[in-house]
């Protein structure tokens, strides 16, 4: 794992203040999985949308983030709420590329890939 970056370091101080919002926890999450810490990732992933469901950004990345900590079944599950919230705020290009993301990890699971 490489050293903090500027960006991490000024984020990581925004939450220490209080400023705490789903942007600044995808930000952190974002910002976690460029320096290569997938667990850190997915716990700001997972506040961020508890702080907003609807944040279809943030389950995308979350799949992602539980995908490379190993979590397979987590990532699924994120990517099938994210799914539902992009159908449910018409955001067909984040559904399908979540969709898409799904399929790999299932057929990975079932031994097809």
């Amino acid at each position: 794992m490489s050293e903090a970056s500027p960006a991490l370091v000024n984020f990581e101080r925004m939450l220490a203040a209080g400023k705490d919002s789903a942007l600044l926890r995808y930000a952190l999450g974002n910002e976690y999985m460029k320096s290569g810490d997938a667990r850190a990732a997915a716990m700001h992933l997972r506040q961020a949308v508890t702080l907003d469901p609807g944040y279809t950004a943030a389950w995308k990345l979350l799949g992602r983030a539980l995908t490379d900590a190993g979590d397979t079944e987590g990532a699924l599950a994120a990517y099938r709420e994210g799914i539902a919230v992009a159908e449910r705020r018409g955001d067909k290009q984040a559904g399908k590329e979540m969709q898409v993301f799904a399929r790999r990890l299932e057929k990975a699971r079932s031994g097809g890939g």
